[in-house]
């Protein structure tokens, strides 16, 4: 029964639906359990820093429960969205309304979307990396499967980095300036990965092709079934959704910098080059995003299954409460520039 405990995920859409039900000052529900409950539970509820032993990680890799958790995203994700596309274009609400459904519908689309694609965009599985890329297409951000995969993972906490936020670097600045680079960057990788089979632009194999077919499909569908009003609702719920995404991108990595040999090359990325958290809460509604640092250390790793590092930065606070405090730039270079190690901060 302890392994149901990432079904509290599926909290955030419930949300969601709450607010659609209710109506009102509801349709704010889920910004404000997702950014206000959930910060207060996480300041109440004690940490966790405790590792699993080599043979129950061993054996919750092999579990397949985990793995349908994930999948249960998929049905709630496109439901919510497709029935509040249905319900706005339908009947009228207030123009207070439709904000706290953008706001609900994207934070749903950044959580149990992108975030549920990530993880699966790691996977072997062919048909699981499909399902992750399906999940990018609400936000119109399916070129981040291109750019984390083979870009991210390989620059990270460098300046080559587009998702890398240096120091004292704004969360707006950094919204801008990771949106248009990582974008621009996912093309220039798709480009070298189709040269290494000396496929050309047209290649089947040119997902960034397929990305945008899909993606100009999705939002054309939109107007055509939804109207002007649905069309510019999914527009600006993904926004909503990849802007979380570039939120959760700039408390990751917020900082912290690879070193360079006298070469040129960087070391290797390490446990080291990622924030850390271990706040319960935070932990299991994003599925253990919040242990970053052995993500990016062994990527392969399922979600259930990443460790805690004490070589590993450690985040204050969690994941959702310091993507609040991001937005306080101020606030958030006094909690964060005094935990960066000193040989990471820029010298001029």
């Amino acid at each position: 029964m302890k392994d149901l405990k990432y079904l509290a995920a599926l909290s955030i859409p419930i949300s969601a639906i709450l607010g659609l039900y209710f109506k009102g000052s509801m349709t704010f529900f889920t910004p404000f359990y997702a950014f206000v409950i959930i910060p207060i539970l996480e300041l109440i509820m004690p940490l966790d820093n405790t590792n699993l032993k080599s043979e129950t990680a061993a054996k919750k890799k092999k579990n397949k429960l985990f793995d349908y958790m994930l999948y249960l995203n998929i049905p709630l994700v496109f439901g919510i969205l497709v029935y509040t596309l249905w319900d706005i274009s339908t009947f009228d609400y207030s123009t207070l309304e439709v904000l706290g459904l953008i706001l609900s519908t994207g934070i749903v689309l950044g959580t149990n979307g992108i975030n549920v694609a990530h993880e699966l965009g790691h996977r072997q599985a062919s048909n699981e990396r499909i399902l992750g890329k399906f999940l990018l297409l609400p936000s119109i951000y399916m070129h981040f499967y291109i750019e984390h995969n083979f870009g991210h993972h390989l620059h990270a906490a460098t300046r080559e980095d587009p998702a890398t936020a240096r120091y004292n670097q704004t969360v707006y600045s950094f919204w801008f300036t990771s949106v248009i680079r990582q974008y621009l960057s996912a093309w220039k990788l798709q480009k070298h990965l189709l040269s290494i089979e000396n496929k050309g632009f047209l290649s089947y194999k040119n997902d960034m092709l397929w990305f945008t077919i899909f993606q100009l499909a999705y939002v054309i569908a939109v107007y055509i079934i939804f109207g002007p009003t649905g069309f510019y609702f999914a527009l600006s719920a993904a926004v909503v959704g990849f802007l979380l995404l570039e939120t959760v991108n700039y408390i990751e990595h917020y900082g912290l910098m690879r070193s360079k040999s006298a070469s040129g090359r960087y070391e290797r990325v390490q446990e080291m080059h990622s924030w850390n958290s271990n706040h319960v809460i935070g932990r299991i509604v994003l599925y253990e995003l919040t242990r970053h640092s052995d993500h990016h250390y062994k990527s392969a790793k399922k979600y259930q299954t990443l460790d805690c590092h004490d070589s590993s930065p450690q985040m204050p606070f969690g994941y959702p409460t310091s993507m609040v405090l991001s937005l306080l730039p101020p606030l958030w270079f006094n909690i964060m520039n005094s935990r960066i190690p000193l040989k990471m901060k820029p010298t001029a």
